[in-house]
């Protein structure tokens, strides 16, 4: 049976406070159940999901973060929680349990957000199905499959594609509910709120998002408040993460505004969205029109594209908050938009002209689609390469154990601190190496980097050093001021030299040595290959090797 839309048509019948008929799907797809329209996409975003998953065996920094946090004990991981990442707290101890199941290194870190997107897929394909019809729910559920962004997320071993997940299912949820749905529907769609918001509390945006259109779509009343209930209810439950994390609001001091080429994807993302929601109204044909129908794809797209990454750039004025992962869900309202005029310009039938070139016109348009496709094959492509990500913890390692097999380095500095995180989940190709300014490891000390030595310790160990690897960022980066930063630099600049540069993916790996102690054939022009013991890999082996596991270098 085709799904019934939500109208408010002359003789409607009513049920919990909401207007229904029964009338027939806008588009297509009479005699298909729902799962058929989410198939297809769900498998589209899985396959997609699954290419390339493990990106030549790289991996960039927040990735590792969550790495080496789920492989500390539940103890370790409360105690980091109350220090810092409290946002990420609900991740890091779902991929804990995985990670004490199943140590399947980088495609156990990675496949927890292929499967989200999957069902995001899906869930974005059956709430276009019911808003209108099969064709609009496949093809929604294929671009949101297919958009740049989602396909990069679904790669990555942090929380953004379950949060987009979570978002997809309390969006199909409000759907029902305004469809009709009685107490557990919106029970539902509180508790995948409020879920959202656990995993990661810029989630909460999408509520409002919701409010948008229930608000301004001629909701009944009844059902207005039931919403309000369900909606407030989540920001409730949400509310102690999000005052906790507010003490930790330094966490996110490294944000800033959107660069130039943020504003243009921006703008271009939300014209796109806006020019699709104005073709969709003015394509209306008169009786959809006359039904004032309150919910439909443009209704209830447009505000999740639009909402949520207006309140995070709103937000600059107390602090910027915007980066494009945290909004990743509103691509779902994206897909929505596109999905619905996919679907009108694929039925389009020109009236005018011969058959011949009505139908060389309907040929045009699919073949316009299809290169629009295949257009995303190049981007797709690229983020399946190390160099789709901002560094490549793995290449660091590789570079690291190559000072230290072939030019003798003995020691360490990480330059600025927080580069420490390029260490932990790679640790064997360190070994051996003294890390020079470390007073207490990341976990001893309950944080993400551990806690260094005073200014003066730590120039007394770099005098002392023979040969320092020093883990920079790319020479673009400012500097920290502060003054265990300033002592290393200085330190090295006045009694070592500079023996050899090595640029790796987002960062650099520098040898220094005293005057006289570099070594011969310096300097090179690239990391060596890893082999035998210095192979680099948590504790014992690299992640995905067999064998390989941090838990005993971090157990205390």
């Amino acid at each position: 049976m085709p799904p019934r839309v939500l109208t408010s048509a002359v003789l409607p019948r009513q049920r919990g406070g909401a207007v229904l008929t029964a009338g027939p799907a806008p588009s297509g797809g009479r005699g298909r159940g729902p799962w058929t329209t989410a198939l297809a996409p769900a498998l589209l975003a899985l396959g997609l999901g699954l290419w390339g998953l493990t990106r030549q065996g790289s991996m960039w920094r927040d990735e590792s973060v969550t790495y080496q946090v789920a492989h500390r004990g539940t103890r370790q991981i409360g105690a980091l929680l109350g220090q810092v990442d409290a946002v990420h707290g609900v991740y890091y101890l779902l991929m804990h349990a995985l990670f004490r199941v199943w140590d399947g290194g980088l495609v156990a870190l990675r496949l927890p957000s292929v499967v989200a997107t999957a069902a995001a897929a899906a869930l974005v394909a059956l709430t276009g199905r019911r808003l209108a019809g099969h064709r609009t729910g496949l093809a929604a559920g294929a671009v949101f499959a297919l958009a740049p962004l989602v396909q990069m997320y679904a790669q990555e071993g942090r929380s953004y594609a379950s949060v987009a997940a979570l978002v997809a299912l309390a969006t199909y949820l409000l759907v029902r509910g305004l469809d009709g749905g009685g107490r557990w529907v919106w029970a539902g769609y509180a508790g995948a709120a409020a879920a959202a918001g656990w995993l990661h509390e810029f989630a909460v945006p999408a509520l409002v998002a919701h409010g948008i259109t229930v608000l301004t779509g001629g909701v009944p009343r009844a059902v207005r408040r039931r919403w309000a209930f369900a909606a407030g209810a989540a920001v409730l439950l949400v509310a102690p993460l999000a005052v906790f994390s507010m003490g930790q609001s330094d966490q996110v001091s490294w944000i800033g505004g959107p660069s130039a080429v943020q504003w243009a994807d921006i703008v271009a993302v939300t014209a796109l969205g806006t020019g699709c929601a104005y073709a969709l109204s003015r394509t209306e044909g008169p009786g959809a029109r006359a039904t004032g129908r309150p919910v439909s794809p443009a209704r209830l797209g447009l505000p999740l594209l639009i909402a949520p990454t207006a309140l995070l750039l709103a937000a600059a004025v107390y602090r910027p908050m915007y980066v494009d992962r945290y909004v990743l869900y509103s691509y779902a309202g994206l897909a929505l938009l596109l999905g619905q005029a996919l679907d009108r310009l694929l039925a389009y039938r020109p009236v005018r002209g011969t058959a011949r070139s009505r139908r060389w016109k309907r040929y045009g348009i699919r073949a316009g689609v299809a290169l629009a496709v295949l257009s995303l094959l190049p981007v797709s492509l690229e983020m399946r390469t190390p160099d789709s990500r901002k560094d490549d913890v793995a290449a660091v390692a590789r570079t690291v154990r190559s000072l230290a097999d072939q030019d003798g380095a003995d020691s360490v500095l990480f330059m600025p601190a927080r580069r420490r995180e390029w260490r932990m989940s790679y640790p064997g190709a360190y070994r051996g190496l003294r890390d020079l300014a470390l007073r207490r490891d990341p976990v001893r000390s309950r944080t993400l980097e551990g806690v260094e030595l005073p200014s003066k310790a730590i120039r007394q160990h770099v005098l002392g050093a023979r040969r320092i690897g020093a883990l920079t960022d790319p020479p673009d980066q400012p500097l920290d001021a502060v003054p265990q930063e300033a002592v290393k630099r200085e330190a090295l600049r006045r009694f070592f030299v500079e023996c050899a540069r090595v640029p790796v993916k987002g960062a650099q790996v520098v040898l220094y040595a005293h005057r006289g102690d570099c070594p011969s054939g310096l300097p090179h022009t690239g990391p060596g290959p890893l082999s035998g013991p210095g192979r680099a890999g948590p504790a014992h082996g690299g992640v995905g090797e067999p064998g390989g596991t941090v838990r005993a270098r971090t157990e205390p």
